[in-house]
Formats: structure tokens, sequence, C-alpha cells
């Protein structure tokens, strides 16, 4: 069996501009991104205390709120795909499951979205596209 370590950033709501609605419509009020990262363990059971021995995941936050202000977006997966493009220029990142969904869908309830998977096989590839 491999060790397995993640970082978690979930329920973050993320300012940004998806879809497009009439008049009728109801417009959701809220975006919010769900995300796990898998890293080394070496990046997690450490010896020392200090942020120079673990994944910082702060500019991997600033990048996410960059693309979700990017402009406008016509669906829910381009913005997905493009933080998880943001995610495989972090070597330390080794897979990634990414959740995003608006709320509401109906009048006052409910929410929709989209996750996925994505191994370290595909981000290897994204890698060596950029």
């Amino acid at each position: 069996m491999s060790n397995n370590c993640t970082v978690e950033l979930k329920g973050l709501v993320i300012q940004t501009d998806i879809g497009t609605y009439g008049p009728d419509d109801i417009v959701p009020d809220a975006h919010v991104l769900d995300l796990t990262l898998w890293i080394s363990p070496a990046l997690v059971l450490i010896a020392e205390d200090g942020m120079q021995h673990v994944f910082d995941y702060d500019p991997l936050i600033v990048d996410i709120e960059r693309l979700a202000a990017d402009g406008h977006y016509e669906t829910q997966e381009r913005l997905m795909t493009r933080i998880v493009g943001a995610c495989a220029r972090y070597p330390a990142i080794e897979a990634v499951e990414i959740a995003l969904r608006k709320s509401p869908v109906r009048r006052g309830s409910g929410s929709l979205g989209v996750r996925a998977h994505v191994d370290g096989a595909t981000l290897a590839r994204l890698r060596t596209a950029a």
C-alpha cells in the first residue's frame, strides 16, 4: 500500500461570472470550489516545523482567484479545466480532485456541479504541453 497525503480546500466561494441567463432564469448567487491535492508524504509528515518543509498552497489560491475573475465563462467546465491547468504548474501536486458547484438552481434551493479526478499521468501531460 502506498502512502497518500492530501491538502484539502473545501467550500471556497469564488467570485466569477459563469453562464448566460434569461429574464426568467434563476441566477446563481454562489460558485463554490472544493479541491483535493495529492502530494508527497514528505511534504506532510515533516520532522521540523516550517513552511519550507510543506506545500505552500497560498500561491495556488491566488492563481485560482485570478482565473475565476478573468472574464466571462459560458461553462463551469472551462473554469475547472483552467484550475486543473494551474495545479499542473506545481510539481508537488501529484493528482487533483476538483468540484465546482453553483447554487441555487431552483427557487432558493439546490446546487449543481461538476467533479473531476485528474491522475498523475494526466497532470504530467499537461505539464509537458505547457
